[in-house]
């Protein structure tokens, strides 16, 4: 008897029950004290999703102060922190950890673990998160910090900054970079040494894929911002000088430790989301994913060069002629691995039979915004052209082109693809297309626009603008836009709160998936699985269906599928 007929093999009635009872409420203890990798992912996906809201809210203030010319609705000083709170919220505490949340979630259920290869290091990497959260949201109760997500040397020095805002900054950067790089620590090994019979790493689903390199960049970048906050830190308290250019130091070499860091972190942020866009698209259009192997290699190679293009954001600091231009030239390799990741998710739509589901509206939304935002970085990553644009609202529509198109919408389209298995339950579809559109056409009027504000001359980081300048009806457009967007994304939060106690039934495999967590129940038991089948291909849980199909006769049916079909 092979494995998948041990496998599907008829289970005592006595354990069918079990399976499918209803999971009982439990105390509210049980999840602080719990090392379950799906419980601490939830935790995760609900504390970002928290900071993500206030990140917004932060955002909104600062769009309404730039609605029109010499407004006074907040002050400079108060413009100045909301900028730093929310880059720092949205990067931080957000992007990166619900990466992590995804990841813990789902990595031991697509590879066919029962958890996390360190459990309790899991629980310790969602807590010291929290803390810093904690930490760095308690400088409200004083003095926010102020300069900036990057914090710039002399702007983040005591001399500046004497408040202890940017303390605050520097502890959160010292948390969250621990809780990361433990998580990271445990995505590897777990990756390395737990997957099922069979799945060698030619047929690890390539979401997996993303997080194993996620994971990568992560032990790679987070030792050196760590190192460059702890010489902030002491510049600030213990006398050193490594950023004071009175007293021989350097704010260049901030910036160089900073961005060594910040743009792996940028792919850190949206490698995750290239992984989900890869296990939507081909449920979706049904048909396997076209070039398995070229996107599961550009991933490794986008980590690669994600490594040596850092000095791209340090162009118009003085650098000799064949440094810019080598930075320059390895800026434009990155775009072929992306450029095939685009390719072959196009290809995989490319005659297939599309099922247009809400998961599937926000990952063609998010091919159309990341190529936009692509393009317009080879724009910038050309060192003259970025002399001219350096600083101003071009870089501001750029950068949130690629990560909050690389991002929130591969995050929103992972996050109804998944919620039934997390839940048990199927969103509103017609909500969730809804809440797509209107996102979609909010994000573009705020942030499209902002090109053109950065072609006519406005700089980032102001507060007011004299009228005549040009950009008032830009910028009116532009906070329009932002309210819009708002509304997009509140609209599909309340569509996952609602959808918990009032959504369908989905069954345990309600699209028809090709890995391996469609294969045990929704939401799974706390074990993950009874038996784990032997995977033969990148697509088991079609391979498995098509082998009951054979040998029943009947084409199988799961929950949910007949309310899929009507989608």
């Amino acid at each position: 008897m092979s494995t998948i007929d041990q496998t599907l093999r008829p289970v005592p009635q006595i354990l069918v029950h079990e399976v499918q009872r209803p999971r009982q409420t439990r105390k509210w203890l049980d999840w602080v004290l719990t090392t379950d990798h799906k419980k601490i992912g939830i935790m995760y996906l609900v504390l970002t999703f928290v900071f993500f809201l206030m990140g917004g809210v932060e955002a909104l203030m600062m769009r309404s102060q730039l609605a029109v010319p010499d407004n006074n609705l907040i002050s400079g000083e108060l413009y100045n922190e909301l900028l730093t709170l929310h880059g720092t919220t949205m990067i931080f505490l957000f992007v990166v950890p619900v990466m992590a949340g995804f990841g813990n979630y789902f990595v031991p259920l697509m590879i066919g673990a029962r958890d996390m290869a360190f459990p309790r290091l899991n629980a310790l990497s969602f807590w010291l998160l929290l803390m810093g959260g904690i930490v760095f949201y308690a400088s409200l109760f004083w003095h926010p910090p102020e300069a900036g997500w990057w914090s710039y040397p002399p702007l983040s020095s005591i001399q500046y900054s004497p408040s202890g805002g940017q303390d605050a900054w520097i502890f959160l950067i010292h948390l969250t970079g621990i809780s990361s790089l433990v998580g990271a620590i445990n995505f590897y090994v777990t990756i390395v040494n737990m997957r099922a019979p069979g799945m060698s790493w030619g047929r690890m689903p390539l979401f997996v894929w993303s997080i194993l390199i996620y994971a990568v960049l992560l032990i790679i970048a987070l030792p050196v911002v760590a190192a460059a906050v702890t010489m902030l830190l002491t510049d600030r308290h213990f006398g050193t000088h490594w950023f004071d250019p009175i007293n021989h130091g350097s704010p260049v070499l901030w910036e160089n430790l900073f961005w060594f860091f910040g743009h792996p972190e940028v792919y850190i942020m949206i490698l995750p989301g290239f992984g989900m866009i890869s296990e939507v698209l081909p449920v979706f259009a049904r048909k396997p994913i076209f070039g398995y192997k070229a996107i599961a290699a550009s991933t490794i190679v986008i980590a690669f060069l994600a490594t040596l293009v850092w000095a791209h954001h340090l162009f118009t600091a003085p650098m000799p002629l064949v440094v810019l231009g080598f930075f320059m030239l390895s800026s434009f390799l990155i775009g072929i691995p992306t450029g095939i990741k685009i390719f072959n998710w196009t290809a995989t739509l490319w005659r297939g039979s599309l099922v247009m589901t809400a998961s599937m509206y926000f990952a063609i939304g998010f091919i159309i915004v990341f190529l936009i935002g692509g393009i317009t970085g080879i724009f910038l990553a050309t060192f003259p052209v970025d002399w001219q644009l350096n600083d101003t609202y071009f870089v501001v529509a750029h950068f949130h082109y690629v990560l909050m198109g690389g991002a929130v919408f591969t995050i929103m389209a992972g996050t109804y693809y998944w919620y039934p298995k997390m839940t048990g339950r199927l969103c509103s579809e017609r909500l969730g297309k809804a809440s797509f559109w209107v996102t979609f056409v909010g994000f573009n009027m705020t942030f499209f626009v902002q090109h053109a504000l950065g072609l006519s001359g406005m700089p980032r980081r102001i507060y007011t603008y004299q009228p005549g300048m040009g950009w008032s009806t830009y910028n009116l457009i532009s906070t329009i836009g932002s309210y819009i967007l708002a509304f997009g994304i509140l609209m599909s939060v309340y569509n996952f709160a609602t959808s918990y106690r009032k959504g369908k039934v989905a069954g345990p495999d309600p699209w028809k998936g090709n890995t391996l967590e469609w294969f045990t129940t929704s939401p799974p038991p706390v074990n993950n699985f009874d038996v784990v089948p032997r995977v033969r291909s990148v697509e088991p849980m079609r391979d498995i269906r098509l082998e009951v199909e054979a040998q029943t006769g009947q084409l199988q049916k799961s929950g949910g599928s007949e309310q899929f079909a009507r989608v």
